[in-house]
């Protein structure tokens, strides 16, 4: 066991460990703008076109500028955009909570946003390395990122509804957690000589139909996500007698089953191919999203349930989908998968308010049925890319390894 504490599984894990801790560090700050929202209404009185600024401010900043740092680290690696991104990400968020003035905290909100843009597509690429192509290890590091996402309503109103907005320093904590843990990553990989980008690109043609085909159905899965995210609270709460506790539980649920399925992807991956699971997961979703709409009383939170998994079991599958889709541009794949088709789908969300407005919400809802079937439609027409080929220097590493290369890894 010594020894493949040397060069087996063990180090693999414990670096995606850290990894997927320290993407939750900076997927927290994602997730902590619309939890000030509140606390900027409260205390600043702004209006709701003002913090809606806000939040438009980061997430859009966010989503269009990773594809742009995604090709950064295709021409050159940039691990070291891990501790510092991580850090700006709190920074920013940490000052739009001490300025009083609007334009400042756009400002400061957009700084968190950047460096949140700035994480992901390098993040995505260290991890590939790291996991060895295991589906389930890019599970597991997606996982914290979905965990993440959803403790940042719980961390601001800890640190806020007890102070105020003058105790928001104390946000920055998870900040200089996420710079540290990824520390012993790049130091291992440094000292392998795995850092740079060309030990981490596989060889090949990149297949660039295929690459859209899977950014649309990605764009169609976050229409669904999105749209439930904003409005299965009140959803639930009309279908359940009004309860706040019934709505806040549904979207508990939502978030809790996004975790389930990220590592169950990986999972599945290693039985299935790729293509095959996001497959069936976006018909078992088109089911579960329409017991949502259609099916009464409590049932309502099996559905729920069932929509996230269905929703989360391709997520990280489709980040190395289209990695290996553009081999040679692996940086810009993980910034359009990771950012910019996520922002596409967040646009649709106040045509569904619009729609709820002038009907009803469960009419608003009922075309996000038609969302994961053209998923599903897409993923049909996609090829399971082979096993990406390793280059000069991961060979060379292959041979003074004892483990077999990561193609075994891509089942």
């Amino acid at each position: 066991m010594a020894r493949r504490d040397d060069h087996g599984d063990v180090p693999r894990n414990r670096s995606i460990l850290l990894l997927s801790f320290g993407h939750a560090c900076v997927d927290t700050y994602q997730g902590a703008v619309a939890s000030l929202v509140p606390f900027f209404v409260t205390e600043r009185a702004y209006s709701y076109a003002a913090v809606s600024g806000i939040v438009l401010a980061a997430s859009l900043l966010s989503s269009v500028a990773q594809p742009v740092f995604g090709a950064l680290t295709d021409r050159w690696a940039m691990p070291w955009l891990l501790p510092v991104s991580t850090i700006l990400g709190g920074l920013g968020i940490t000052l739009s909570g001490l300025s009083g003035s609007y334009a400042l905290t756009l400002v400061f909100v957009a700084v968190s946003g950047v460096g949140v843009a700035a994480y992901h597509p390098e993040s995505a690429r260290v991890a590939r390395l790291v996991s060895e192509g295991s589906h389930t290890a890019m599970g597991w590091f997606s996982l914290g990122g979905n965990l993440g996402f959803a403790a940042a309503p719980l961390m601001v109103t800890a640190v806020v509804a007890c102070g105020g907005l003058r105790l928001s320093p104390l946000l920055v904590v998870p900040a200089l957690a996420g710079s540290v843990l990824c520390l012993p990553v790049l130091r291992a990989l440094q000292k392998t000589g795995c850092g740079g980008f060309g030990t981490a690109v596989a060889t090949g043609a990149d297949d660039k139909a295929s690459f859209v085909k899977l950014s649309l159905a990605v764009i169609c899965r976050s229409i669904v996500f999105i749209g439930l995210s904003t409005f299965i609270s009140l959803y639930v709460q009309q279908r359940l007698g009004g309860s706040t506790a019934a709505g806040a539980a549904a979207l508990f649920v939502l978030y809790l089953g996004g975790a389930v399925g990220s590592v169950l992807g990986g999972s599945l991956a290693n039985r299935w191919n790729r293509v095959t699971v996001a497959r069936w997961s976006y018909l078992v979703t088109v089911a579960a999203v329409t017991g949502i709409v259609f099916i009464p009383g409590p049932a309502i939170y099996v559905f729920v349930a069932l929509t996230s998994v269905g929703l989360y079991v391709p997520f990280s599958l489709q980040v190395t989908l289209g990695q290996d889709y553009l081999p040679t541009r692996v940086g810009t794949a993980s910034g359009i998968t990771l950012g910019l088709t996520v922002s596409i789908g967040g646009l649709v969300s106040p045509l569904i308010g619009s729609i709820a407005d002038a009907t009803s919400l469960r009419t608003a809802l009922t075309p996000l049925i038609l969302m994961p079937a053209l998923s599903w439609l897409l993923f049909r027409t996609l090829p399971e890319p082979s096993a990406p080929k390793p280059t000069a220097a991961q060979q060379t590493g292959d041979d003074t390894d004892a483990e077999p290369s990561p193609a075994r890894d891509q089942r």
